[in-house]
Parts: structure tokens; C-alpha cells; sequence
């Protein structure tokens, strides 16, 4: 079990520069996920609102580690094309639920989701990146922008090729971040394959319908808001809860709405950190040693914490 410890809102550096409001409607979005023993939003104003319904719970010691993730926007064809062969799949009609389906290794070699092709890509890393991040969107050769969502996975344990670089001895010691991979990637295009297969995980896509203005959809079924949306560990904290963020120069309310396939802990959290280039480098940045303050209704609280 993991250790939890009740604080107060005085206890939260930067709660009151805070914009609880954004806070609000991002909770808005998923609070029905949570049982009836979750405050729903009442008219209060949105300060009150948490202040008044909720209590803040330190879950597991600090310090916790604090990543970011994002949306790609990358350019590719509904087809198979000149200088776009690599494709993302969507799920194998035989994936089973209990048990892991082929590897990264062996789907590639074996040519095992040929048919499967939703949309071809110029670039394996940006595949691959696509994969890690669960979703994109692809600009097409007529204008048009789809987007592509997370559908399922092959089973497999993710592996990190950012820490098998680091274990060769290909980067600094304190780690490299997604731009120094694809830097590492574009200067060594033979020794890519292999690097990529060290991640034995797959992920699958389906096409989404969302506008344009909305985030990729969440493991909570909504589409995640930059900055106020957080990956979490939902074995630990639930889906949809408010969780304080604090670390950098970061204080800010966010929403448990996703997960993440190395998002594992309770002082674990991805921030979702938008759509594009800007946010791309904004994530790949983000390797903050903070504190994640999960906040939960009196009742439970005062359970977890006696």
C-alpha cells in the first residue's frame, strides 16, 4: 500500500498565482468517470469549489519524476508514395486480450501487419515517436489534416531507447532527450532498425474525428488539455482526480485524464504539453524533479490518511 499524506492548501507553493478556473473545466470534462462520492461542479467559484470539496494527499515520498508528452504534427500520404514508407497500423484482427501478440522485432520482419496501413510517413523515427506519444496528426498532400489515435498494443513492456543509447555510451550520462534522439537517429540511419527494435512494445491507431482546437483523446475517453492535463499511474490515482504539479516552474492544477505505458508510481507524472514543433521540444525538455499532490474528497481522504 502506498503511504498517503494529508496536507493542506497552504502546504501548495504557487496555489493561490494558480488559474483554478482552467483547473475547473479540465475536471469538468471527466469528473463523471469517478464515483458518487466525487464532488461534481456546483456553481461555486472555482477556487471554493476545491478548496471547500477537496483534500490534498501526498501519495508515496516525494521527489517524483515529472515528464512531458505531446501531439505530433507531421507531414504524410493515404497512400504508399515516393519517400513515405513508413506506415502506422492499425490493431491485427486476431490481437488477443490476454496475452502479448508479436514483438516490435518480429511484426517488422515479418511483414506481419501488411494490410493494416492506415498512413504512410517519411521517417521511421517520427513512426516510432508517433507510437510513444499515442497520437498525431498528418498533414496530407491535399491540405487535409487527419488525426490518429492510440487503439491498442502489442502486449510488450515498454523499453526506453533514449537509456539504451545512454548504456552504449552514445549520449551524456544524465540522459538524452527526443531531440537528441532524432539528431543521434538522422547521423546514423543504418543503426536506426535495430535501435528501435531494442522496444519490444507496438502501438496501434485508429483514425479520430476531432476538431481542430481539441487535444488527442485521453485513456479517460476525453480529448487532454495542454498544461492541465496529466498522465498518472491509474492504479495509484484515479482517473479524473484534480493532482497538484509542482516541480521547476511548474505549480499548476492539473487532471489524472491519461496514462502511459512507462508512467508507473505514484510520484509519477506526463504533462500534456500540446500539439506541434513548440510543444515537441516543450515535452522532450520536461525532466522535472517535483512533487505530485493527488486531491480527494474529505471522506476518502480522512480514510487513506488515518
Amino acid at each position: 500500500m502506498v503511504a498517503a499524506r494529508r496536507l493542506g492548501f497552504s502546504d501548495l507553493a504557487g496555489w493561490d498565482a494558480d488559474d483554478h478556473a482552467a483547473a475547473l473545466s479540465t475536471y469538468r470534462l471527466t469528473v463523471n468517470q469517478l464515483g458518487p462520492d466525487w464532488p461534481r461542479p456546483d456553481g461555486r467559484e472555482a477556487r471554493q469549489f476545491f478548496e471547500q470539496s477537496f483534500v490534498p494527499v501526498e501519495l508515496g515520498p516525494p521527489p517524483g519524476l515529472i515528464t512531458g508528452y505531446y501531439e505530433p504534427e507531421v507531414e504524410g500520404r493515404a497512400e504508399p508514395a515516393p519517400g513515405f514508407g513508413y506506415p502506422l497500423y492499425a490493431p491485427p484482427a486476431d490481437l488477443p486480450d490476454d496475452r502479448p501478440w508479436f514483438s516490435r522485432t518480429e511484426i517488422e520482419t515479418g511483414n506481419l501487419l501488411a494490410g493494416r496501413e492506415l498512413v504512410w510517413l517519411t521517417d521511421p523515427v517520427e513512426a516510432f515517436f508517433a507510437q510513444v506519444q499515442g497520437s498525431v496528426r498528418v498533414r496530407l498532400d491535399d491540405g487535409q489534416v487527419r488525426r490518429y489515435g492510440y487503439a491498442a498494443k502489442n502486449g510488450h513492456e515498454y523499453r526506453s531507447i533514449g537509456k539504451e543509447l545512454t548504456r552504449r555510451g552514445l549520449s551524456a550520462p544524465e540522459g538524452i532527450t527526443a531531440d537528441g534522439i532524432r539528431d543521434w537517429c538522422h547521423a546514423n540511419p543504418d543503426a536506426v532498425p535495430d535501435l528501435l527494435r531494442h522496444n519490444p512494445s507496438f502501438v496501434f491507431f485508429r483514425q479520430l474525428d476531432l476538431d481542430a482546437g481539441t487535444g488527442p483523446i485521453g485513456t479517460a475517453g476525453c480529448p487532454v488539455t495542454a498544461m492541465r492535463s496529466l498522465a498518472v499511474d491509474p492504479d495509484i490515482t484515479p482517473l479524473g482526480a484534480p493532482v497538484w504539479v509542482a516541480g521547476g516552474p511548474h505549480a499548476t492544477l492539473m487532471i489524472a485524464q491519461d496514462t502511459g505505458s512507462a508512467i508507473k508510481g505514484a510520484q509519477r507524472g506526463d504533462v500534456f504539453c500540446g500539439t506541434g514543433t513548440d510543444a515537441g521540444h516543450s515535452a522532450g525538455d520536461m525532466r522535472i524533479s517535483g512533487r505530485l499532490v493527488t486531491f480527494f474528497p474529505h471522506l476518502l481522504a480522512h480514510r487513506m490518511t488515518q
